[in-house]
């Protein structure tokens, strides 16, 4: 019988795929990652009760040292460059698919699986069924090695399924509603205020004409509306000068829209570099609809023209790559 190790967060996708698993008539045992020290205990202690309930073993892995060196670390010296940065995608690749697959092994686990709604096939990755869950956008840095120990028990169903499926077997689930936040920092103000020695400094407009006051930079990204705090808008963030620690707003949505941009830190999951120009659809936030762009290289990055304007592209976020539904890679915004 085949081991197979599930990540078990404490949530409904990661106990339902558990369940399935052991349905599926593997041999089962779960692993839950503490990453960070305000991690949800209650979470710890429903994915333990979920495993009791199976009756498979369970044991807890403490990364909070690991995680905090990766991603926590990382994500504030981002921030204090300007850049909006996005930890999930390096969290996957490093921690999930990193080290929870490394502890896998060490359990003698042939393969790591996760509640992630994303779909691999022959070391393809694609989208999910569910469009509206399909989490693929925060994959694009996972490698052939990875993805060939991997599973996703949910790929081929719907939230609502899994919902139906976890009221039937009677799981818990650690949260109340779906969580958007970023996992470390659920209050994204007050870590950067905790984390970060902000600097107030002057709102300018595009011809200089100083408008108001900032709270510090790091708590500003492209685009962003709330929170500028100035009369006769609506503002929103057009640039972030650091060096002079300015915020620059605009009220026209052209001045924060283009149809370039350029990324670094490539990577393409099949491993091979594909031929240039490409033609594919470039998806530049999570919860953005991909869109028709031409992909060429250019030295050591990739410059990503769109056929439309896109509203907003944000240095830090990711750019990723699809043909069709699958997930060919992507790239760092610069």
């Amino acid at each position: 019988m085949k081991k197979i190790a599930i990540a078990m967060s404490g949530g409904i996708d990661s106990s339902v795929s558990a369940f399935l698993l052991q349905k599926a008539g593997f041999d089962v045992i779960g692993i839950h990652a503490i990453f960070h020290k305000n991690y949800n205990k209650q979470s710890l202690k429903i994915a333990r009760q979920t495993a009791k309930h199976l009756n498979i073993p369970f044991f807890v892995l403490n990364l909070q040292k690991e995680f905090k060196k990766e991603i926590i670390n990382a994500f504030i010296n981002d921030l204090k460059s300007g850049i909006t940065p996005n930890p999930c995608v390096f969290c996957n690749e490093r921690i999930k698919f990193g080290l929870l697959l490394r502890e896998a092994e060490k359990q003698r686990a042939t393969m790591l699986a996760t509640g992630h709604y994303a779909k691999i096939k022959d070391k393809k990755l694609f989208k999910a069924n569910d469009s509206l869950k399909d989490q693929s956008y925060f994959l694009w840095r996972l490698k052939q090695n990875q993805l060939k120990n991997i599973l996703f028990p949910l790929s081929s169903l719907t939230k609502e399924k899994v919902k139906k499926i976890a009221k039937e077997i009677g799981f818990a689930s650690s949260r109340s509603k779906e969580s958007q936040d970023i996992c470390f920092c659920p209050d994204f103000k007050e870590f950067v205020k905790k984390k970060i020695k902000l600097k107030s400094g002057d709102i300018i407009d595009a011809k200089n004409n100083i408008l108001g006051k900032h709270e510090g930079l790091p708590l500003y990204t492209t685009g962003q509306r709330q929170g500028i705090k100035l009369s006769g808008g609506p503002y929103y963030v057009f640039k972030k000068d650091i060096k002079n620690n300015l915020l620059i707003v605009t009220k026209d949505l052209k001045e924060i829209s283009s149809k370039i941009l350029i990324a670094k830190n490539i990577n393409w999951i099949s491993g091979i570099t594909p031929k240039f120009p490409l033609r594919a659809r470039a998806q530049i936030r999570y919860g953005h609809k991909a869109q028709l762009a031409t992909i060429t290289k250019k030295n050591n990055s990739l410059k990503v023209e769109f056929d439309k304007l896109q509203l907003a592209i944000t240095p830090g976020q990711s750019v990723v790559f699809f043909k069709n539904k699958q997930v060919l890679g992507g790239g760092i915004i610069q």
